[in-house]
């Protein structure tokens, strides 16, 4: 086992396209952590430098102490799981999970017990006889997860690896994962775009955007305590509402919507509310009325859009820049409200809706970064 250690690494590709930018982080002795964002956040592209699939252009990376920025891919010790396959087609399942064993002339007897424990694990046992061509997609993939995991390596490196099984095998995965990771207790570095796999396997969580760094933490920290635009409309499904607001004299105001937040410098702010933050409205509370437009009934929620008086703010940047949303005709703001079956409402209705104070989120206009 050991830590890895990225030290202000960038890459720039050919043509000057920065995929990562300057990326300063440390992952421990046994940690599981997340690297999550978006397509073309350099999440991929960080992972394969560790493993030395990817050249670094500035910074070192370091896997137990050793600094392998020019170290082959098999001298750093790591196993990586690709989203592609990447089996051997003319060997069986058997023979695939063993060649990384064999080819490192482990005993018979070693390689016989690790490769029963992976199979029972991930359910392979009766497919070690059969050839990648007769498996469907999620066998293959349980099958390239199982060769990196008999290796038993000092990092395991895993690039989206449940994204091919179905929804039943994906959860049940997970928990072998969690299960695995406690037993091993071996770095891993998990890349994912799934937020449920974010919030859920890693001890941290990266939010990367553009190449940057935007938030290290717990998912729960993260979840509860964005540090800026950017992670509030990321982290989270369904994400959070992004809205524009104007802060004066110890309030918000966003359309109809009033909340009071006092030491809030005057001007314009970024208002952030959760679905799941909304009540049904009563006398007192600051509230607003929606316009349900779609219904999605979850069995144990309804996840409904529609649209507020206001206007809506994208995410930020590289740079943490807000940038204003195009405004819809009639200053229409589409948000996204969580609802309990019993309050199920129906499309074209008008609800009125409550939003507790101690329930929103603000941001800097101008950065992007959370206030307060």
């Amino acid at each position: 086992m050991a830590d890895v250690v990225f030290e202000h690494v960038t890459k720039v590709f050919p043509g000057g396209a920065v995929a990562v930018a300057d990326l300063s982080l440390e992952v421990g002795d046994g940690e599981f952590l997340i690297l999550v964002g978006p397509s073309g956040c350099g999440k991929t592209t960080a992972l394969r430098m560790v493993a030395g699939l990817e050249r670094i252009s500035a910074g070192q990376i370091r896997i137990g102490g050793r600094v392998v920025n020019d170290l082959p891919p098999k001298e750093r010790d790591v196993a990586m799981v690709f989203q592609s396959y990447a089996l051997y087609p003319h060997m069986s399942v058997e023979r695939n999970l063993a060649f990384g064993l064999r080819q490192r002339k482990t005993a018979k007897t070693e390689i016989e017990r690790r490769v029963a424990d992976v199979s029972d694990m991930l359910g392979l046992a009766e497919l070690l006889q059969r050839r990648p061509g007769q498996l469907s997609g999620g066998q293959r993939q349980r099958v390239a997860m199982g060769r990196a995991l008999v290796r038993e390596p000092e990092a395991f490196l895993l690039d989206e690896p449940l994204s091919n099984l179905d929804a039943k095998l994906r959860v049940q995965m997970r928990a072998e994962l969690k299960r695995l990771h406690a037993r091993l207790g071996i770095t891993t570095i998990y890349v994912t775009h799934d937020q449920v796999e974010a919030m859920t396997l890693g001890d941290r969580i990266a939010v990367l955007s553009d190449g940057a760094l935007q938030q290290l933490g717990p998912p729960q920290e993260v979840y509860e305590r964005p540090a800026n635009v950017f992670v509030a409309g990321f982290v989270g499904s369904p994400p959070m509402n992004l809205l524009r607001a104007v802060a004066a004299g110890g309030s918000i105001t966003m359309g109809e919507l009033v909340l009071p937040a006092l030491g809030v410098p005057g001007g314009e702010v970024v208002l952030g509310l959760r679905p799941e933050s909304f009540v049904p409205a009563a006398e007192g509370l600051p509230g607003f009325t929606f316009q349900v437009e779609v219904v999605e009934p979850l069995g144990d929620e309804i996840v409904v859009h529609g649209w507020v008086a206001g206007e809506a703010w994208q995410t930020p940047g590289l740079d943490g820049e807000v940038l204003l949303a195009d405004r819809e005709e009639g200053g229409r703001a589409q948000i996204t409200v969580r609802f309990a079956p019993s309050d199920r409402p129906a499309v074209g209705q008008r609800v009125r809706l409550g939003a507790p104070p101690g329930s929103a989120y603000l941001f800097d206009a101008a950065t992007g970064r959370a206030l307060g």
